[in-house]
């Protein structure tokens, strides 16, 4: 079997997810209905579509990625520190320590598909090699635009834990990561991390890497507050309650990392329109933001720019301070002002 797959889910798993409030007793489940549209006489105009009608929907050229500067990482600050890498890769310095959020750094998201989907940028896995050590990897949910078994193999090496979505542990350790080095978190569980506490917090959405183990993993978002800043990173997901509800229990948030892109009318639910983007980050009292999940892949029908300018279009009507960092940019939260539509660069 194809190693991406990761692992099979067994009785003993189930046994142990099913101490879950989360799970029905088949199966983990969102806070509310939720529903893809996709059947059999909608799937072969989204599979067209989705491999024969590619015009805009990804840069005519690869987006370049600023090189990784160290020093200026490592350097001690009171403020966090954030480079995204595009789609929902986040590497953070918190506290004196790395954390790495979703580091799917490989070439192709859908590496057991017959037709590829590529990374529009080159060479992305290269970045971990020029990382320093890493102290935590996070991760939201066990998809391969989010977890990959070939950025995970370049990983061990140089991590030393990893929090993960309940459910997920088992693909790292049949990867070959240290079952004690993984702690799972259900949805509202927290630790402290090196003075940094760290929530896991509700999405609407689902799991899965084959045709059996759908929704036998969890999903969520990430909160991050340390003595001087409160971070939300929302994870993948649809419009729903639970913004709210993470805005009463843990906000409000100086700056929120905002699902924003692979959406479509057939899977509304899973994925947020941009505007609802804006509008989940009001709910969860987001003072300052930025949209994730674009600029990787090509996973929907949209030119691969219509996320973020409908997601800046939607701040700037809302009065919401927004970041769109160059990918591979160093930056705090402050100011947090766009300064260059680097996008409109590489159409």
């Amino acid at each position: 079997m194809n190693k991406q797959f990761g692992a099979k889910i067994t009785k003993e798993l189930e046994q142990r997810y099913a101490r879950s409030a989360n799970w029905d007793g088949k199966k983990f489940v969102n806070l509310e209905e939720t529903t893809m549209d996709v059947s059999f006489l909608t799937l072969p105009n989204i599979l067209y579509k989705q491999f024969c009608q590619r015009e805009g929907r990804s840069p005519k050229q690869d987006l370049p990625i600023m090189p990784f500067n160290e020093a200026a990482f490592l350097a001690p600050s009171d403020k966090i520190k954030f480079i995204w890498y595009g789609h929902s890769v986040l590497l953070m310095r918190v506290n004196n320590k790395t954390l790495l959020i979703d580091p799917m750094l490989g070439s192709n998201a859908a590496p057991v598909a017959p037709f590829a989907i590529k990374r529009f940028s080159a060479n992305t896995l290269d970045i971990i090699d020029s990382l320093p050590e890493i102290d935590l990897v996070l991760l939201t949910h066990d998809h391969y635009d989010h977890l990959d078994y070939d950025s995970i193999q370049k990983l061990i090496p140089k991590v030393k834990q990893f929090y993960v979505a309940l459910g997920t542990a088992r693909h790292l350790i049949k990867w070959g990561v240290a079952a004690d080095s993984i702690q799972e978190f259900d949805w509202w569980d927290e630790h402290i991390f090196n003075d940094t506490q760290i929530t896991f917090t509700p999405s609407r959405h689902f799991s899965g890497r084959g045709l059996t183990d759908r929704a036998k993993s969890l999903w969520g978002g990430w909160v991050f507050k340390t003595r001087t800043e409160n971070i939300y990173f929302s994870g993948d997901g649809g419009y729903g309650k639970h913004f709210v509800m993470v805005g009463e229990k843990l906000g409000p948030f100086d700056f929120g990392f905002m699902e924003c892109g692979q959406y479509n009318e057939y899977w509304h639910q899973i994925h947020m329109y941009p505007g609802e983007a804006v509008q989940a980050a009001i709910d969860a009292k987001v003072k300052h933001i930025m949209p994730v999940h674009w600029a990787g892949f090509a996973l929907s029908l949209h030119p691969w720019v219509e996320p973020v300018n409908r997601f800046v279009a939607a701040a700037k009507e809302k009065q919401i301070p927004f970041k769109v960092p160059q990918l591979g940019e160093l930056f705090t939260i402050d100011p947090a002002t766009q300064q260059k539509i680097w996008w409109q660069e590489h159409k």
